[in-house]
């Protein structure tokens, strides 16, 4: 069968993205937030904007953006422990928090946004796949708000241009032989080959992560999922633009 005409277990064409929704300001405390869903995966990010920078990078007249990652401890069919009561942050908790981080900044002028620091918090609620791919979509909303609240306040220039591109994340990877778009978890625990692909409104790479969890994988299919996940973070820059674009926040 082609690409196309392959049908996955959820109805879904392997270069289709599962069912996208972005609702703006769900916290009502936040300067910035978005609750987004990637189906089952769902993933609150709030955005907290302060004045002021951490110590070392006081006096050199740029700001800061850093994540932080959670997932609580129902988001999976067993409990889990919060890694607060664990008394540690797990290695994936901080390596996801870093990757977050990493994504926004790619796109952020740090010398418009000031001597400012927004710290974007990415709680998952609920978990089927995808969490970071979401967090990183969904951030990027709660970011634009937070920065539009700083400007609003007159932390930052009104003609500061602090956003330069938009970014957005998903999973890719090759089940039974084919390259799919955005994983569920039933679909990436049986994955030969794992990929998260960051990627900006330009479709420019912050970052790929792969790995082959079964067969190694040749070029031609690191190009088939590279396409797919190309393809896949345009269309969550639609839905990011269409949230941000929504008067009642709600995409």
């Amino acid at each position: 069968m082609s690409t196309s005409e392959t049908v996955r277990k959820d109805g879904r064409a392997v270069d289709q993205l599962r069912p996208i929704t972005i609702e703006r300001n769900w916290s009502a405390h936040a300067e910035g937030s978005a609750l987004i869903s990637f189906g089952n995966t769902k993933v609150l990010c709030t955005a907290s904007f302060t004045n002021g920078v951490p110590r070392w990078l006081s006096g050199k007249g740029k700001g800061w953006v850093t994540a932080e990652y959670a997932m609580l401890p129902r988001a999976t069919n067993d409990r889990n422990d919060r890694e607060s009561v664990k008394g540690r942050i797990g290695g994936r908790t901080h390596e996801i928090s870093r990757l977050i981080g990493r994504a926004l900044r790619a796109v952020v002028d740090t010398k418009a946004l000031g001597e400012n620091t927004v710290v974007i918090d990415c709680d998952v609620l609920q978990a089927d796949g995808g969490t970071r791919t979401a967090a990183i979509t969904g951030a990027y909303v709660a970011l634009a708000d937070a920065i539009e609240w700083g400007r609003r306040k007159k932390f930052i220039g009104q003609k500061s241009e602090v956003l330069r591109d938009t970014v957005a994340a998903v999973s890719v990877g090759i089940i039974d032989g084919e390259p799919m778009l955005d994983l569920a978890y039933v679909e990436d625990v049986r994955a030969e080959t794992d990929m998260n692909v960051v990627v900006t409104g330009r479709g420019l790479f912050v970052e790929v992560q792969g790995t082959a969890e079964g067969a190694p994988f040749d070029k031609r299919e690191l190009d088939a999922l590279l396409e797919l996940g190309t393809n896949g973070c345009a269309e969550l820059r639609t839905h990011q633009l269409a949230a941000l674009e929504s008067a009642d926040g709600a995409e």
